[in-house]
């Protein structure tokens, strides 16, 4: 009996152990202890300057900080932990030698939050780098070597707040950036940025351009640049309002800033409208998630999304009216409430007294008319050069006598006909005589033009002179009911 009391016992003292080891197998997970290299503190993993040339194989499962600063890691490959670390939320790699991420390296950690690789070696972000970070919200990479940031490196990282790339080379801007829907501040400064995208800039909300940095950059100087600081400075974004002595820019290889140069004074436009357009004015606040009441010129406060009115408030905070008119305009004035801050916006708005369909009814009305003024001097000038062709037309003048004028020649001359074989003492000054065309007889066209085949009779010699028809050369008249003074 001894003996099976003794099985006895050993039994009920192995049976615990044998529970805890399958509980451990149902759960598929290992228990390892802490890596010799670091420190450990519930689920806190230190492994800080160390001299680590590798990351440690044996990390715990439920680590949630790591810490592996200001060592000798110098790639970071695909299977640089072994183990998955799916309560992983931030990962501390700054101060190493990284020159090289894989772009599966963040597989095994798909819930980071925070991700410090600044002051490392790397040179580009590849294509689809942090793609499978969907969790991730800081991303600290500065003091790099980055001089390429890939278009898709930052793509479906759709939570990322913050992400610092200051103290590198980058000289694009990477404009993909602005289309992340949470992201609040981009630190750009301090890289090798010549050229900014300005009307893309001038677009982008002010929550955003809040915490937009981008000086310490050797902007190239224009006015279009000052404005977009200017108006930045108006608004009293911290971009430009903490920074403003280091905002420099380029010209002639000299380093002027930005508020310095020679441009217009920055003036904050209204908003303009016509009769009847509809117009959606933004209440654009320097932070999201604001409450917001809009106030009209009368100082009629303006309730949501009122049936039948024609000034509503959308839930976004942004005020539309609907058929403008004049008794519209003036200062509509935004009141923005925030947790940290409360914020005042004011837009001026001016209407025009005219539709904008009229106004390109003018537009279309003084076009025809010079359309139509055109073609008349058209149809007078082909008038006047397009007709048969005059005696100044002719070629060599060959002798004729007055019965065989040509049939293009002037009815009537405009100058004196002088002859010096003519007799008479005619006082000094020319003959004046009025010649009326007579009506067309049987052998006159029209305008008193020659028909092929007649010829004009010549009246005889009366009077003091003796009168011809008109010299070829003469500049003629083609009007029949002139008088012409001779």
């Amino acid at each position: 009996m001894q003996p099976q009391r003794d099985l006895r016992g050993l039994w009920l003292l192995l049976l615990p152990w044998f529970l805890l080891l399958l509980e451990v197998a149902r759960a598929g997970r290992l228990v390892v202890s802490c890596p010799a290299a670091c420190l450990c503190a519930s689920n806190i993993l230190s492994c800080s300057k160390q001299q680590l040339p590798n990351v440690p194989h044996t990390l715990p499962s439920y680590t949630a900080l790591l810490d592996l600063s200001h060592n000798n890691l110098s790639r970071l490959r695909a299977e640089w932990t072994p183990t998955r670390l799916p309560h992983l939320h931030s990962l501390l790699l700054s101060h190493n030698h990284l020159n090289f991420i894989s772009s599966e390296a963040f597989s095994p950690v798909p819930n980071l939050r925070y991700l410090d690789l600044s002051s490392n070696q790397l040179r580009t972000l590849d294509e689809s780098l942090f793609s499978g970070l969907q969790a991730l919200e800081v991303l600290l990479l500065y003091n790099n070597h980055i001089m390429a940031v890939d278009r898709s490196a930052f793509e479906d990282v759709v939570q990322l707040q913050k992400l610092y790339l200051s103290q590198n080379h980058i000289s694009r801007f990477p404009l993909e950036l602005c289309g992340l829907p949470k992201l609040t501040l981009l630190d750009l400064s301090s890289n090798k940025l010549k050229s900014l995208p300005l009307s893309n800039l001038q677009k982008l909300p002010a929550w955003f351009k809040n915490g937009l940095y981008l000086h310490n950059n050797p902007l190239h100087c224009d006015c279009e640049l000052y404005q977009l600081f200017s108006h930045w400075q108006y608004r009293q974004l911290s971009s430009v309002v903490d920074f403003q002595e280091d905002l420099y820019c380029m010209s002639s290889k000299q380093l002027y800033n930005v508020f310095n140069l020679n441009c217009s004074e920055y003036k904050e436009r209204a908003w303009e409208a016509h009769l009847g357009d509809t117009l959606t004015i933004h209440c654009d606040t320097k932070q999201q998630g604001m409450t917001k009441v809009w106030v009209t010129p009368s100082n009629e406060r303006v309730l949501d999304m009122v049936a039948n009115s024609t000034v509503t408030m959308f839930e976004n905070g942004s005020l539309q009216i609907k058929g403008v008119q004049v008794e519209d305009g003036g200062v509509y004035t935004c009141y923005a409430m925030g947790e940290t801050f409360n914020e005042t916006l004011s837009v001026e708005l001016k209407v025009f007294n005219f539709t904008l369909h009229g106004h390109h009814d003018t537009l279309n009305t003084a076009y025809t008319t010079l359309v139509g003024c055109i073609l008349s001097v058209v149809l007078v000038l082909i008038y006047l050069y397009l007709t048969p062709c005059r005696c100044w037309c002719r070629g060599v003048e060959k002798p004729s006598s007055h019965q065989g004028d040509s049939l293009s020649s002037s009815m009537l001359s405009t100058t004196p006909n002088h002859d010096p074989m003519a007799g008479g003492d005619k006082d000094d000054g020319f003959d004046r005589r009025v010649a009326f065309l007579e009506p067309a007889g049987p052998g006159q066209g029209q305008n008193g033009k020659l028909k092929p085949g007649n010829t004009l009779p010549v009246p005889e010699a009366t009077g003091k002179g003796q009168r011809r028809m008109s010299d070829p050369e003469s500049v003629s008249s083609v009007f029949s009911d002139t008088p012409i003074v001779v």
